[in-house]
């Protein structure tokens, strides 16, 4: 009996020891980013954690960086690049100054609808875009939700002319900022943390984004009216170091994929759900929602387009997205 409760012990320490061993193997990949905690796309992170947990087996830890607690976006990204952050979330329109594939999401009326686009990045062309950025220090791992951008201003945007001599603020997106020009506008590229007062102190006449830009931005306290132009679908984009993801056992990759797509497909589910309370809340502080008609819009920017054609990969990418069904 007495050999018996030394062996349990001696096997009980063992599989504690080794328990022990297996926590402290648990890798952590920080992963920071700008948004608030009750953005649909930090809920999608935090969904991406759980499951990376569960898929590695514990191998690997998600620790999610909010608020811009680590920097802005452009500094989380260098931090990625340089392999001083393992993970962020990017916007893809400032993600094709890095690698010229993501340049198609900044082209306007580029998909049909929001089931097409779902088609493309969940699709070859997708996998094509994650990856081309990996000569530039980082690897996309899934594409999220992020609506899709109209405009909004002091006054409706119903036609092309109605953008003549405004001041748009675009982000950093080359592409974007020639979109806004072939409709007749002033692009004016600005940080989002400074669109609220320059829309209030009429620095700009009006913005692009989605609808949650008028709630969780408050820039419905100062825009009253929301144009539904729709004239880009720009998602965001989960993304980690190349250096690191070179660094981790094929499994492990498989793993952190297989959780990057799956939160992703729960995202869409939180983002639909947003977006028609966002709507809702958004005619609460007054603003107008229209949805005027797409044709002169897409008349007006197809010299543009014939012109970005004239790139052998976009013209190439461009038809695959097309042909895509």
């Amino acid at each position: 009996m007495h050999y018996f409760k030394l062996g349990a012990i001696a096997l009980a320490t063992s599989f504690a020891a080794l328990a022990s061993q297996t926590a402290a193997a648990a890798e952590t990949l920080r992963l920071a980013h700008g948004l608030a905690e009750n953005h649909p796309v930090h809920l999608a992170m935090v969904k991406f954690a759980e499951l990376t947990k569960q898929k590695s087996n514990g191998e690997l830890e998600v620790k999610i960086f909010a608020n811009g607690t680590l920097g802005g976006e452009r500094e989380t990204l260098e931090q990625v690049q340089n392999g001083v952050l393992e993970m962020t979330k990017a916007s893809a329109s400032p993600l094709e100054t890095f690698a010229p594939e993501y340049k198609v999401f900044n082209l306007p009326f580029v998909f049909r609808d929001k089931g097409h686009f779902f088609k493309v990045v969940d699709g070859p062309v997708g996998n094509t875009i994650l990856a081309s950025s990996k000569s530039r220090g980082f690897i996309g791992l899934t594409f999220y939700d992020s609506g899709a951008r109209s405009f909004y201003a002091k006054k409706a945007i119903t036609t092309p002319d109605d953008l003549k001599g405004m001041k748009i603020r675009v982000q950093q997106s080359p592409t974007t900022i020639k979109m806004i020009q072939a409709l007749g506008a002033s692009p004016t590229p600005m940080a989002w943390g400074e669109v609220y007062p320059a829309l209030q102190a009429g620095v700009v006449d009006g913005a692009e984004n989605n609808i949650t830009a008028l709630t969780t931005g408050r820039h419905g306290e100062v825009s009253k009216f929301f144009s539904q132009t729709e004239h880009q679908m720009v998602p965001d984009v989960l993304v980690i170091s190349a250096d690191k993801w070179a660094s981790l056992k094929k499994p492990l990759q498989d793993a952190l994929m297989a959780a990057a797509k799956e939160s992703s497909v729960f995202q869409r589910g939180v983002w639909a759900e947003a977006e028609k309370t966002e709507a809702v809340a958004a005619e609460k502080l007054g603003v107008k929602i229209s949805s005027p008609a797409k044709a002169p819009f897409v008349a007006k920017v197809k010299p543009m387009m014939d012109e970005e054609r004239k790139n052998a990969k976009i013209a190439t990418l461009l038809d695959q997205i097309e042909a895509t069904r």
